[in-house]
């Protein structure tokens, strides 16, 4: 004998509540269509469901095993209902996010935890990579949104970007670099120490190559490459080396004073840290409340960042 499932929901939802009218209004549903199903399974079963004339209902024993099978469906269409509430509103859901290493890791790695704060059930894969490859993972549907600095983007690229900070570079070192003693350093004194490289394929490598050029050099003596910010932070801490980051990363490192930027003023290209998703994207509601907390974020770092640049760099 096959029984309809939505008639054991409504069984237990009546057993559940004692009564027809509050189990109707538990589902949803009309008083009159409960109390036909309800019949219409007694008579199907051939056997009464709840014993007559107690009031709460009091189900038989029959009536209670079959409304035992109910309870578990009521409570499953009650998790979908919450879940696909919870997808709606951008409380669950997987945010696949890509970007920039050194962003990634200095500013976007604690906006994410921040994030999950309010929203636990969304589950964040990140993945590191540079603009080509990140445009190319946003097309081929890998990642939902990328953050990386871009110049100004092709019309018909496909994409939609959201600028978050101006790009501004600066020449970072360790907090005891001799360069900070002096009151006012030359650039053309940054070219007597060595200097770190910034990793393959970053645009910050292109940015050291014109930084050079700008300051009369042709080759500068590299003593390290190829690490992770981590790796950069604590080779310049204990050394004299120099390199080029973004203002924003030094920034972040302002706390646990390991780096700071020489008050130097530097030809910087026309970027921006951007968030980047397709224009064609379909709806993700995690991913959109994601984005927001970002540029929210961001809107207060773009104040702070200032007034660290003119107070600090310089000496405003």
């Amino acid at each position: 004998m096959k029984i309809d499932e939505r008639h054991l929901i409504q069984l237990a939802a009546v057993v559940k509540t004692g009564g027809v009218t509050e189990g109707a209004a538990l589902l949803g549903l009309a008083q009159s269509a409960v109390s036909r199903t309800l019949s219409m399974l007694e008579r199907r079963v051939g056997e009464p469901l709840f014993i007559k004339g107690r009031r709460p209902l009091q189900p038989t024993s029959f009536g209670l095993a079959l409304a035992e099978h109910g309870f578990v469906m009521l409570a499953a269409s009650r998790k979908a209902s919450d879940l696909v509430e919870s997808f709606r509103i951008g409380n669950s859901g997987v945010v696949r996010v890509g970007g920039t290493p050194f962003f990634m890791d200095s500013l976007i790695a604690g906006l994410c935890a921040e994030f999950q704060v309010t929203h636990p059930d969304v589950r964040i894969d990140q993945s590191y990579g540079y603009f080509p490859d990140l445009r190319a993972g946003l097309k081929a549907d890998q990642i939902d949104i990328a953050i990386c600095p871009i110049d100004i983007l092709d019309e018909g690229s496909g994409l939609e970007f959201q600028q978050i900070l101006p790009g501004r570079n600066v020449i970072a070192c360790g907090v005891t670099h001799p360069l900070l003693l002096k009151r006012k350093p030359q650039p053309s004194q940054l070219l007597n120490y060595p200097w770190v490289a910034p990793p393959p394929g970053s645009p910050l490598l292109a940015d050291l190559r014109a930084l050079l050029l700008s300051f009369g050099g042709t080759e500068i003596k590299v003593r390290y490459s190829g690490g992770s910010l981590m790796g950069v932070i604590n080779y310049l801490k204990v050394s004299d080396a120099l390199t080029v980051m973004p203002h924003s990363v030094v920034f972040a490192q302002r706390k646990e004073r390991s780096i700071t930027a020489l008050p130097i003023n530097i030809p910087h290209p026309e970027r921006a840290l951007a968030i980047l998703k397709r224009v064609d994207a379909p709806r993700a509601p995690a991913v959109e409340q994601f984005a927001n907390h970002i540029r929210s974020g961001f809107q207060t770092l773009r104040h702070l960042i200032k007034r660290h640049e003119e107070a600090v760099i310089w000496g405003g």
